[in-house]
């Protein structure tokens, strides 16, 4: 008896220390739950912004949003080419209460072929070269309910600071919230055309561990093709999602990243990276 009620001593003994050990586990995950907790931007962000740019951009280390979808001339619907491409974030919260929030994110995306989903580089004689920011820096604000993101793009005299004028309006479908960014493009291009087109990003963020994937977003655009492709008006299509790091990449975009856009696996480090690169030259996605 005393053998039996000295193993369930030991075993309840062992049994607590495995549960304060969790305890402390838990307590050590929630102490640093977010790098920027502590900022007082940070702690005082109205509730629905604060989850848009945790989404968005993370909470301090490199997030990627992955895409896949295809390009459909119009009006005929006939399917052109698939598209794949990914863009990698970080976020920037200020100390001061009111200071800007600064997302810094990199993006590319590729045409691939419409039936074999392969990677192209030519196309009826001519070069295609991806779509490739090598930057693009947005902070966002909080005004009458909708979230603003003003944006900064560009290299030399072609630096643009875009400023947001509708916001993004947001509603919640039960513990879902919904993002919807509807931008309108009209500016002039250097070659002296103007570059017009219509995009619409329909972000949808679910509370963390109710789904799989609770980072998800559906994006369609209007506009002309790329000169290579013969011009005309076409539909983008494309579905994102959320990984958090290069072992979540699709097999076939890691490859084709890794190959053909290293840099871009990662974010610009911070704002003055940008200020170097906005030396450098521009390149498809630029509007250039």
């Amino acid at each position: 008896m005393r053998l039996i009620s000295s193993l369930f001593l030991i075993f309840f003994i062992l049994i607590g220390c495995k549960e304060e050990k969790q305890l402390n586990i838990q307590k050590e995950k929630k102490e640093v739950l977010h790098p920027s907790q502590d900022k007082i931007s940070y702690q005082n962000a109205p509730e629905p912004l604060k989850i848009w740019v945790n989404a968005r951009a993370g909470t301090g280390e490199p997030v990627h949003w992955m895409a896949e979808g295809s390009v459909y001339e119009y009006p005929s619907g006939k399917k052109l080419f698939g598209m794949i491409g990914f863009d990698s974030s970080t976020i920037i919260w200020p100390e001061e209460e009111n200071g800007e929030i600064t997302h810094l994110t990199r993006k590319t995306f590729a045409y691939t072929d419409p039936e074999t989903g392969d990677v192209i580089t030519e196309y009826n004689g001519n070069k295609v070269a991806p779509i490739a920011y090598p930057y693009q820096m947005i902070t966002y604000r909080l005004e009458n309910n909708k979230i603003y993101g003003d944006v900064e793009q560009g290299v030399g005299d072609r630096v643009q600071n875009i400023k947001a004028k509708e916001g993004i309006p947001y509603r919640k479908m039960g513990n879902t919230y919904v993002y919807n960014a509807s931008v309108f493009l009209d500016f002039p291009l250097p070659s002296g055309t103007q570059y017009q087109a219509w995009e619409n990003y329909d972000f949808f963020i679910h509370p963390e561990g109710s789904v799989e994937e609770p980072h998800q977003m559906s994006w369609q655009r209007y506009g002309q093709l790329p000169k290579w492709a013969g011009g005309g008006p076409a539909i983008i299509q494309l579905y994102s999602w959320r990984v958090e790091s290069q072992e979540e990449f699709p097999v076939n975009l890691l490859k084709w990243a890794k190959e053909n856009k290293p840099n871009w696996l990662s974010p610009p480090k911070n704002i003055e990276e940008v200020r170097m690169l906005q030396k450098g030259k521009g390149g498809p996605g630029w509007g250039g």
